[in-house]
């Protein structure tokens, strides 16, 4: 089917359905042509960047763990015990941007997932020794993460590129903070108070629904639920004004690693530029790339190059990382990007190779829209940029109608030197 460039079919093949709450709840009911299966997927506006006041950065993350701790009416135990009867499978994760609580279960039963997930959002209750005991283990699971070189890769970059705005810490939040945790028990009351609100929540039901009955389940067991009144200061982020670097030193045996990461403009969905700096990554740094064929393939130099461009709420970072075989090859490596770069900026890319990306992007997402479950995964991030899947649509929209001129200027405008940071990590045998 070709992609058409001034009408182009709507990326999202079912309709859906949207409803508001009086109290700032939204609904979103996509029914899916699979039977049986129903996904539920509950995203709360809220993740890293809503850590806004020093020294309680990782909360998001935590609420992660403390939401699985029950109710009166449904105690942790009895919780558990539900979604095993039914034969439900349920988990959580936390971003940047927002915390998503998702459940995936036979349609029978959403009647009792959509009551004993509204009762937890509402009614949540942990004691301090129960905190105490989560704090914990997110401790354990930082320090689980910090043994991946990635993971402090990750988390040295952030910290080098911003300087006020809360993307300069990743979810887990500040190693000094986590620490802190296990006295910040009255911190963690005021941070469910605040975020765990209707307004800040969306509930996505994908699969064998409707959405008039769905609605109602919605309305009975979510609809006293009392809005809030909390809206977060997020600082932004001055602009950057000169390249930056910086340096892990990792204590064991290792392969080297570089990233080079860029400023990049927040999500939009009415402007190309998202649109642009994704068909540029996958131009310039995926597989089928001209210098992952070099590096990797033929020099074979590399045994790892990616490029991603996150679509975030607020402006974040285009990056570009390279795992090297050899320390020695680091300071090529890195030229050979910047050069890749450059040249991006220089010349517009052929349009026949910008069709082909744009239409990988387009049918690799419909083809993984084969379940439920992953709908619903996969349309909970567009939910949690604007609560609506119809951004999907949009974004999409965009891709169709890219130019190689539109790429170009992306390169320009956002790939600059002084809006640059540089991170590499080498182990003992590669250190400067």
């Amino acid at each position: 089917m070709a992609l058409a460039a001034q009408t182009p079919q709507k990326i999202l093949p079912y309709p859906y359905s949207q409803a508001d709450l009086p109290n700032g709840l939204r609904l979103v009911t996509v029914p899916a042509d699979y039977p049986s299966i129903v996904a539920a997927f509950i995203v709360v506006s809220t993740g890293s960047r809503n850590e806004v006041e020093p020294g309680h950065t990782g909360f998001a993350h935590l609420f992660e763990h403390l939401m699985f701790k029950g109710t009166e009416k449904f105690p942790q135990a009895k919780y558990d015990e539900t979604i095993k009867r039914i034969g439900a499978a349920s988990n959580a994760f936390t971003t940047s941007d927002f915390t998503c609580y998702h459940t995936t279960f036979s349609k029978e039963d959403l009647a009792t997932v959509l009551a004993m997930e509204a009762d937890r959002f509402q009614n949540l209750k942990y004691s301090e020794a129960d905190f105490k005991t989560e704090t914990l283990a997110v401790l354990g699971e930082y320090n689980k993460n910090s043994s991946s070189p990635f993971s402090k890769l990750n988390e040295v970059l952030a910290d080098t590129a911003f300087d006020r705005h809360p993307y300069k810490h990743t979810t887990m939040g500040f190693l000094k903070d986590i620490e802190d945790m296990p006295n910040q028990y009255d911190y963690s009351l005021k941070f469910f108070d605040r975020y765990y609100r209707p307004e800040y929540t969306t509930i996505l039901v994908v699969g064998d629904v409707k959405a008039g009955p769905t609605r109602e389940l919605v309305e009975r067991y979510w609809g006293a639920w009392k809005r809030g009144s909390y809206q977060p200061e997020i600082p932004a982020e001055p602009p950057q004004d000169a390249p930056r670097t910086g340096h892990v030193d990792w204590p064991s045996e290792t392969l080297p690693l570089v990233t080079i990461a860029f400023k990049a403009p927040a999500y939009s969905d009415d402007a190309t530029d998202t649109a642009a700096l994704d068909a540029l990554a996958y131009l310039a740094f995926s597989e089928n790339a001209d210098l992952y064929q070099k590096l990797v393939l033929r020099e074979q130099k590399v045994d790892l190059l990616e490029g991603s461009s996150p679509s975030r709420v607020d402006p974040s970072l285009f990056e570009i990382t390279a795992r090297v075989k050899k320390a020695a090859d680091i300071d090529y490596v890195r030229g050979q990007i910047l050069e890749t770069v450059k040249a991006f900026q220089e010349k517009p890319v052929d349009a026949s190779r910008l069709d082909a990306v744009r239409k990988h992007l387009r049918y690799a997402v419909a083809l993984e829209m084969d379940n439920s479950e992953t709908i619903a995964r996969i349309l909970a991030e567009y939910v949690a940029l604007r609560r609506t899947p119809e951004t999907m649509n949009k974004l999409y929209a965009q891709y169709a109608r890219l130019t190689p001129e539109d790429v170009r200027q992306a390169a320009r405008k956002y790939l600059s030197e002084k809006g640059r940071t540089i991170v590499t990590l080498t182990g003992p045998e590669g250190a400067k």
